[in-house]
């Protein structure tokens, strides 16, 4: 289970639809499961089909994080035009199989968030649990 507030998963939400028609990125900083933070990174990858994490917002985040006592805890990125699940690419670029990798679709009207661990190309999906009783509706985009 991931835990994080309903205004990190908006954040996730905003990085997405400011990054279209590309993919939209960044990092997950906390602690464990437990998101504290979401930092958003430009895809430097610029591309609607494959997302790159900008190297010097990683090396930041992980710097910044560390001296904060927490740790990146995983990536998330949108897809465009297709479902919240892992594609092949996905699952092929997937560094650590402790991270949570968040997937935003923004292929209906309302945005679907999900999150997944990718260990040695396997897939399971894992609850999202919004704390803070904020961001319960599913933001609109279009």
């Amino acid at each position: 289970m991931l835990r994080l507030r309903g205004a990190h998963r908006e954040a996730m939400v905003a990085t997405a639809i400011r990054a279209l028609p590309n993919e939209g990125c960044g990092l997950l900083v906390g602690r464990a499961d437990e998101v504290v933070e979401v930092v958003a990174s430009p895809n430097v990858a610029d591309s609607a089909r494959v997302y790159e994490v900008d190297p010097r917002v990683l090396l930041r985040t992980f710097r910044d994080a560390e001296a904060r006592g927490l740790e990146v805890i995983g990536v998330f990125h949108s897809h465009t035009h297709s479902a919240a699940y892992p594609s092949p690419t996905d699952v092929a670029q997937a560094p650590d199989p402790s991270w949570h990798y968040v997937l935003v679709s923004l292929a209906d009207e309302t945005s679907d968030v999900r999150s997944y661990r990718i260990v040695e190309g396997a897939i399971s999906e894992e609850e999202l649990a919004l704390e803070g009783g904020e961001g319960h509706d599913r933001p609109r985009h279009r």
